[in-house]
């Protein structure tokens, strides 16, 4: 299971990214709500021990027990469903005591990216056939379906993200992706028009409100637009330079005391970077971040194999999908969602499933050609 690894063949690189994302993570969250650094900083220090160890295991091993993996993961999203913990009309995490929470879903992730994977692969001759894309849509279905049910429409929708990027890059047909366009864009806009109508069952209550705040932020002022406006406030009110570390008064009040901006440490991390370090703080993380995906990437370039390669592009589509979605909710040019910044937000469950992925990012960098030792 464990193999031999030269130690200068490590990708430093990455693991100094993911360290930098982590120590602003630890600077902002104290900003944000200083009651959250201990955990945030213990799980950073797991995060990081798992990412090793992950690291240091052949990374074919997941995929070859990629089905084992999905119905792991089915097990815990029914399980999740039936005993979770709720949380604001939401049943998303296992209670695990002192230690905090565990949020299956983040788990999914990396369980779809391996799962989809492996059926690419074996599906290479005949990806842009109707009948293999619904094989892929038909497993795929059964772990969307629980987490849309929890409710998590946005980790759903990143899913699809991710999903959708590895099949373009196996080998969608260009006239196909075409033809999906054509056809999508106009369901896309039978379908919010639809959600807006009285007795629609499609989505929760708070997802119409989410979605109809975000198309008609005037109406909803005072309600659920306030959060992302004053996020806005928040990020506009830091200037060029912002105005110095600790010094966030927008983001640093919660919806409890005068509804501005609430779960700063999390969701909406990115207020509090803009707020206190400005424009140019807010290009730095953009950097970092920008950097993380990149190496993912290479990495994905650089693998000997189509299973390294497309495990490695299913995590930059992770990191870049989520990153992008998490700073659009906190600038206002996207819905209100509920995904964590990779690395920076205050979450467990993000944290290790983000270093789970980087320890597979890992492995499959030690097995490029020239960087492996043969035992």
């Amino acid at each position: 299971m464990l193999r031999n690894y030269q130690l200068k063949n490590y990708n430093f690189k990455l693991i100094i990214n993911v360290l930098i994302l982590g120590v602003m993570g630890l600077v902002f969250i104290y900003s944000a709500d200083s009651s959250f650094l201990v955990k945030q900083a213990m799980g950073l220090t797991m995060g990081l021990c798992v990412m090793v160890l992950v690291s240091l295991i052949d990374f074919q091993i997941f995929t070859r027990n990629a089905i084992p993996l999905y119905a792991l993961n089915m097990v815990l999203l029914i399980g999740v469903r039936l005993f979770g913990k709720d949380v604001n009309n939401a049943r998303r995490w296992f209670s695990l005591g002192p230690l905090g929470t565990f949020q299956p879903s983040e788990l999914t992730k990396i369980i779809m990216i391996i799962f989809v994977t492996v059926f690419l692969l074996r599906h290479e001759d005949d990806l842009n056939e109707p009948k293999t894309l619904g094989k892929l849509a038909l497993w795929c279905a059964p772990p969307l379906y629980m987490i849309l049910e929890q409710p998590n429409l946005s980790t759903a929708l990143d899913i699809c993200f991710i999903v959708i990027a590895m099949l373009f890059v196996a080998g969608l047909d260009s006239k196909l992706i075409v033809r999906v366009l054509i056809i999508g864009i106009p369901l896309l806009i039978i379908f919010l028009w639809y959600v807006q109508q009285p007795g629609q069952i499609l989505l929760k209550p708070h997802q119409v409100d989410r979605i109809m705040s975000f198309l008609h932020p005037e109406d909803y002022a005072d309600s659920t637009a306030l959060q992302t406006n004053n996020s806005v406030m928040a990020i506009g009110s830091g200037g060029l330079f912002g105005k110095g570390f600790g010094s966030n008064t927008i983001s640093d009040v919660s919806a409890s005391d005068v509804n501005l901006v609430s779960e700063q440490q999390t969701d909406f991390i990115f207020s509090v970077v803009g707020e206190e370090y400005g424009f140019v703080g807010c290009l730095v993380v953009i950097a970092v971040l920008f950097s993380l995906v990149f190496q993912c990437i290479q990495v994905a370039r650089k693998a000997d194999n189509g299973e390294g390669a497309l495990v490695a592009v299913g995590i930059a589509s992770y990191m870049g999908f989520q990153s992008f979605i998490n700073i659009g909710v906190a600038t206002g040019v996207m819905p209100n969602t509920g995904l964590p910044l990779p690395f920076i937000s205050y979450g467990l469950s993000s944290i290790l499933s983000a270093s789970i992925c980087i320890g597979l990012l890992l492995n499959i960098n030690l097995q490029s050609k020239g960087m492996r030792r043969i035992i």
